[in-house]
């Protein structure tokens, strides 16, 4: 299996800051997998909160986590602070795929790159289209980061 390099800087299409913290690391002493889970989480939701796509849609429709994962490429340790690039992978009928990537201070290269795939669902928890007006600003994550 051939491993995928780790994506530049110019791959993402917005930046959000992270600061470690001395409870991110495990016993290893660098950050812990599971932290990345929860900095992607992170990420994508204060995205999708500036873009109006909140988590309490008076509709009942909300954005479900069917997966996610992430690739290490270089250690992480407190008290470093992380630039979270943030880009679409995909956007379908009712799912979306964000893709971020973890730069320490400057690096140009993501020390480490996660992601994680949100279907759109009712309240009866079945899929459903994304809106438009959410599609519109999706298409837009996903086009500045390619013309980046």
């Amino acid at each position: 299996m051939t491993r995928r390099p780790p994506s530049p800087r110019a791959d993402y299409a917005v930046f959000f800051p992270l600061q470690t913290r001395w409870k991110d690391m495990d016993a290893y002493g660098h950050i812990n997998n599971v932290t990345y889970l929860s900095y992607v989480d992170t990420v994508v939701s204060l995205w999708q909160l500036e873009h109006g796509m909140g988590p309490l849609d008076p509709s009942g429709q909300r954005f479900l986590v069917a997966e996610n994962g992430c690739t290490f490429h270089a250690e992480a340790h407190f008290p470093d602070r992380l630039e979270a690039g943030l880009r679409l992978g995909h956007l379908g009928r009712s799912s979306v795929r964000f893709e971020v990537g973890f730069f320490r201070g400057d690096a140009p290269l993501a020390s480490s790159e996660g992601f994680l795939v949100h279907v759109l669902v009712n309240e009866a928890g079945r899929p459903v289209p994304i809106p438009d007006e959410a599609r519109a600003a999706l298409a837009r994550l996903q086009l500045s980061a390619k013309g980046s």
